[in-house]
């Protein structure tokens, strides 16, 4: 994904003082690595001396060969696995760098670096749930690490536990609050909890400090979104839009807010335009199912489902869409194969449940049935007092596929 949002993004780390996880935070740094580099003979040493010096210029494959051969040295050299992890992230061969860091984690469970990049491995995965365990022991162990609460926040903000993500995210207003994208999700998740104070200051200092780039524009035309003000989002949208208009993420917020203002014609010629500027992003072909879904065209609706899916494989809102369209049809089988696949990406959803419930009774499972129509209901008992309905199935709600990339 592209845009100046992810530098944005970026320059929260760098502006509080906390560099790259992958390179000031992890067991691969001279000082984080020298437990582990002292333990091994004098060729694994001079390895791993080469492998960091490789890799600091950014010689990926003569670092990679360095660690392994550390490794060929000392099999227990946790540090040099988690060098390997760094050299997969920085390929962006995520499943590969989680094997290896979790390799690392269980040579040096005490190492948080390690921990951290394994939070962000599982981050830049979509795997938000998964990676709330490592990043919260990073915060537990180092409160000041602004990299591993930031991502926790956005963690907690893309698993709807928004009063967590207040708890985690309210603690960095000082050194935070002059950067529009971080009061955004802050608003975002005091909003969602409920705290109005908060979400009132969070706006008035978002209000302060964003000037009058085009990304600014964009950022508060998405807060008014989040707080259900289409009319004031168009206006800021397309304040971005005179300015840039193929700013990524523009057409995508103005889509919704026409959506919301049941202009189906822009709000479709807007989804489209999005699509032009980003072809992969697929939280756009959902959006766009979804729209499709609102206005009938349901074989449009599957296409744009599948698309999304084909992009990302772990969207429950798009199989649950697509299940419901099965649903309509009365394929109630393979809607069962869909809805399956939501509730293994989307457990805590009601909607899911509830939906997994309707489609189990029409095929005459009625026993099976009834316990997911109280699982829905046991769900929508625990979030009345709470939190809303989870995002990944909640058709009303506001995506923000622009938060989903984390510092550099």
């Amino acid at each position: 994904m592209t845009g100046v949002v992810v530098m944005l993004l970026a320059s929260i780390a760098v502006s509080a003082g906390h560099g790259d996880a992958t390179e000031r935070n992890s067991p691969g740094s001279r000082q984080a690595a020298a437990p582990a580099v002292a333990s091994t003979p004098a060729n694994a040493r001079a390895s791993f001396a080469k492998g960091e010096a490789a890799l600091m210029r950014g010689d990926l494959e003569e670092a990679e060969a360095a660690f392994r051969n550390v490794i060929a040295a000392d099999p227990q050299a946790g540090a040099a696995y988690s060098n390997l992890g760094v050299i997969a992230m920085r390929r962006k061969e995520w499943d590969r760098a989680l094997t290896l860091l979790q390799k690392a984690e269980r040579l040096q469970p005490t190492m948080p670096g390690i921990r951290l990049n394994i939070g962000l491995v599982k981050y830049r995965r979509g795997d938000y749930s998964g990676a709330v365990a490592p990043l919260a022991s990073v915060v537990r162990e180092q409160p000041e690490s602004f990299q591993a609460r930031y991502l926790l926040g956005l963690c907690y903000v893309f698993t709807v536990r928004y009063a967590e993500a207040v708890s985690v995210l309210e603690p960095l207003w000082e050194k935070a609050s002059d950067n529009f994208m971080y009061l955004y999700v802050l608003g975002i998740a005091a909003h969602n909890s409920g705290q109005k104070e908060l979400d009132e200051r969070a706006l008035a200092r978002l209000l302060q400090v964003g000037g009058d780039a085009p990304e600014f524009h964009l950022i508060l035309g998405k807060a008014y979104l989040n707080r259900h003000e289409p009319e004031k989002a168009i206006a800021e949208l397309e304040r971005a839009e005179s300015a840039k208009p193929d700013l990524p993420f523009l057409h995508f917020g103005l889509g919704i807010a026409y959506m919301r203002l049941n202009d189906n014609e822009r709000a479709e010629a807007e989804f489209r335009k999005e699509i032009a500027v980003e072809p992969d992003l697929a939280d756009i072909y959902e959006q766009l199912g979804e729209f499709y879904v609102k206005v009938g065209r349901d074989d449009e609706a599957e296409k744009a489902f599948r698309a999304a899916l084909q992009r990302n494989p772990k969207m429950p809102a798009s199989l649950f869409g697509l299940a419901k369209l099965n649903v309509r049809r009365e394929k109630y089988r393979q809607a069962l194969t869909e809805i399956d696949g939501a509730v293994r990406l989307a457990p805590d959803s009601q909607n899911v449940h509830f939906m997994r419930g309707r489609i189990l009774m029409k095929l005459g499972r009625r026993e099976e049935g009834q316990k997911e129509m109280l699982a829905a209901k046991e769900l929508l008992d625990a979030s009345a007092d709470q939190e809303k309905e989870p995002a990944s199935v909640d058709e009303d709600r506001v995506r923000n596929p622009e938060l989903a990339q984390p510092p550099q």
